[in-house]
């Protein structure tokens, strides 16, 4: 089944529950903007922009990695199942089998590729493919890389290595890795799975604890006996959850009031944040973002920039409402975040550093959204840059 140039945007066919087994065809480019001393915006180059800029020509882009935590790398899948990388490869995170960086990008080996999401700062990716195999590599701390190893294996694989298993989800919002050697995936049926380091009780599965091996899970391990999960998306120590029915549920570190939970209390199992009309939702830095299914958009955490668009420096430890009814799309970066409207507009707010990273070609701050100039697909938040799919 092909879906005709703009019948859906991109994210709302990434929310399908048939999503991996329908191709789309639209003509879609892919732009970055933001810091590149590492050369993670693409453009064979190490200068930083402030505004849009395309990598290359090409129109075939079609799959981002949604992934908030990696630091200077980038990743994206094009029409054809093909992966590129490009950015820093300190630990062998490109999966080039090497640690060389690249200012452009790389295709890492094959063309089944469906959905890609990095695994931390430095910790390098897991890629789906369409048979619903999973595949990681990169760095192997507390046991990120899901091989089932003992701690004294537990070494940095710079090549794509196959983690057990062929029923995993195809669909990019089911790939969540959110540094420290966590990361989390959906499998076709519905279910979630966790692995890495636990340490405080950061995998959910209620086993508080400080650090150590005793912690660590270096293969898949279950996340509650539902199979409903819809969506996910990982922070520096912290999961968030939607399901079917429209709960939203969050776990981890609760440092200013991230978890939603008006308090600033750790969770070390899923815990339900009120209302059952969530839709999906993205967890950043210090603050989460989540849209309802009536289009509204909410956020919660840390404040300092105005991260949270409420016109104000003001921090909240429970959800409050950006304005307006026609949000389809969030994802947050480091004190920073973009949103997409169902007319395919995109709008920045929060901190732009001195990169610009907000793409709105200055590096002031914005405590209310402001439109990034173009009509657009998913974007991508990461640390200090951003990319994103222009439809065409």
């Amino acid at each position: 089944m092909a879906l005709k140039n703009n019948t859906w945007k991109l994210n709302q066919w990434y929310d399908q529950s048939v999503a991996g087994n329908v191709s789309y065809s639209g003509q879609n480019q892919l732009w970055s903007w933001g810091s590149n001393d590492k050369g993670a915006l693409g453009h064979n180059s190490r200068a930083n922009y402030s505004s849009p800029k395309q990598v290359g020509s090409g129109v075939d882009w079609a799959v981002l990695d949604r992934s908030t935590a990696a630091l200077q790398l980038a990743a994206a899948i094009k029409t054809d199942g093909t992966l590129w990388v490009w950015g820093d490869n300190n630990d062998g995170d490109l999966g080039q089998n090497n640690t060389v960086q690249y200012s452009s990008p790389t295709q890492v080996p094959g063309t089944t590729w469906a959905a890609v999401s990095s695994r931390g700062p430095h910790d390098g990716y897991m890629a789906s493919k369409t048979d619903g195999t999973l595949w990681a590599w990169g760095e192997n701390s507390g046991g990120g890389l899901g091989l089932n190893q003992a701690p004294a294996q537990l070494t940095r694989v710079s090549s794509p290595v196959q983690i057990s298993g062929t029923t995993w989800s195809t669909n990019p919002v089911h790939l969540a890795g959110g540094g420290g050697g966590r990361a989390a995936a959906i499998k076709t049926d519905g279910s979630l799975w966790v692995w890495g380091d636990g340490n405080y009780g950061r995998l959910g599965l209620n086993d508080y604890g400080t650090s150590g091996p005793a912690r660590y899970r270096s293969s898949p391990t279950q996340l509650t006996s539902a199979t409903n999960w819809k969506n996910i998306s990982a922070g520096p120590g912290q999961l968030l959850m939607v399901n079917t029915s429209g709960e939203m549920y969050m776990y981890g570190d609760a440092g200013h009031g991230i978890l939603a939970q008006n308090d600033l209390a750790r969770r070390s199992s899923p815990t339900q944040i009120p209302g059952t009309t969530w839709d999906k939702g993205a967890v950043a830095s210090d603050q989460s973002y989540a849209t309802k299914t009536d289009g509204t958009l909410w956020a919660w955490g840390r404040n300092a920039y105005g991260e949270l668009a409420q016109n104000n420096l003001t921090s909240y430890s429970s959800p409050v409402q950006i304005p307006g009814t026609t949000w389809n799309g969030v994802e947050g970066g480091v004190s920073y975040a973009f949103a997409t409207k169902t007319d395919g507009s995109l709008w920045a707010f929060g901190n732009s550093y001195s990169y610009g990273h907000l793409g709105l070609n200055d590096v002031a701050h914005r405590s209310s959204p402001v439109q990034v100039p173009g009509t657009w697909g998913p974007v991508t938040a990461k640390r200090d840059h951003a990319f994103g799919l222009k439809l065409l």
